[in-house]
């Protein structure tokens, strides 16, 4: 797994991030950004997991995520052969959002719209297929005409009715001080890549610089649950992936998300999913 947090870096050019990532496959990779995030997602079919939330997911498929929303994205298939997967991902920093629109009362609907995306937003079709068109010119570009079309986004996107959050409110996190942000992510990055091992506090502690108490304290306040439900989540939203994209049996998926008794991880999918995984395997492939 690659590490929890990522950090994204601007060109000298510009005070933002247009990626276009193709791959064969989008691959589950949980991570969240310091930074807001737009993807569109094309010639790709699947599945996102964005914070509590998993949807879902089509070609022209379109997210607002606020900083510190953990998410990924896992394709079960193409729709064009000869094509790869595609997502065209924008990133732009509060700074940006305080330098840039903050001071024109004619942005001002961007800013409401921004501080909706702490529960991640989903948009209505018409207005997804505007901001496609907008985003895809966007990659031929310059970096002025660039900044220009990022803006007409924004504002198109804030002006949908059909606008839906996606995570649970009890999903958004709490700002820290730089220095306690990043022990606490190296947690959580230990954690994203440890989940199918057993937890060890002990290990932890060392791993975040903290104390006991502190440690548990401090990462209940950043992501709003303990570190045990934490682990589950991910445990369970792996699952979730596995049983969506494979055929393998659902004992053996037990097993690779770190459980080594099927009950307790029947018990622990049903406690967050409301259905045990052969019920969510059956509802979602019918």
């Amino acid at each position: 797994m690659k590490p929890f947090l990522e950090h994204i870096k601007t060109s000298k050019d510009s005070s933002w991030v247009l990626f276009d990532r193709r791959l064969p496959a989008i691959p589950f990779e949980w991570h969240y950004n310091s930074e807001y995030e737009l993807t569109l997602t094309l010639n790709s079919r699947g599945q996102r997991f964005i914070g509590d939330n998993i949807s879902r997911y089509d070609v022209g498929d379109l997210v607002l995520i606020g900083p510190k929303i953990p998410h990924t994205w896992c394709s079960s298939e193409d729709v064009c052969k000869e094509r790869e997967h595609q997502a065209l991902v924008l990133w732009f920093s509060d700074a940006f959002v305080k330098g840039m629109i903050d001071p024109h009362v004619e942005l001002r609907p961007i800013r409401r719209l921004l501080e909706r995306s702490s529960r991640a937003l989903t948009f209505s079709e018409p207005v997804r297929e505007k901001a496609r068109e907008i985003i895809c010119a966007m990659v031929g570009q310059g970096a002025g005409p660039r900044l220009t079309g990022l803006l007409n986004v924004l504002l198109l996107l804030a002006e949908d009715a059909g606008s839906e959050p996606l995570a649970s409110e009890a999903n958004q996190s709490e700002s820290f001080a730089e220095a306690t942000e990043e022990r606490i992510g190296k947690v959580i990055s230990h954690l994203h890549g440890h989940y199918r091992d057993e937890m060890v506090v002990e290990k932890l502690v060392k791993v975040g610089a903290l104390s006991r108490s502190s440690l548990h304290r401090l990462f209940k306040r950043q992501t709003r649950m303990t570190m045990g439900m934490y682990v589950a989540h991910l445990r369970v939203g792996h699952a979730c992936a596995l049983l969506l994209n494979s055929e393998k049996p659902i004992a053996v998926i037990a097993d690779e998300v770190g459980y080594g008794n099927l009950a307790n991880f029947n018990r622990q999918f049903r406690g967050l999913k409301g259905q045990t995984p052969r019920e969510f395997r059956r509802a979602v492939t019918s």
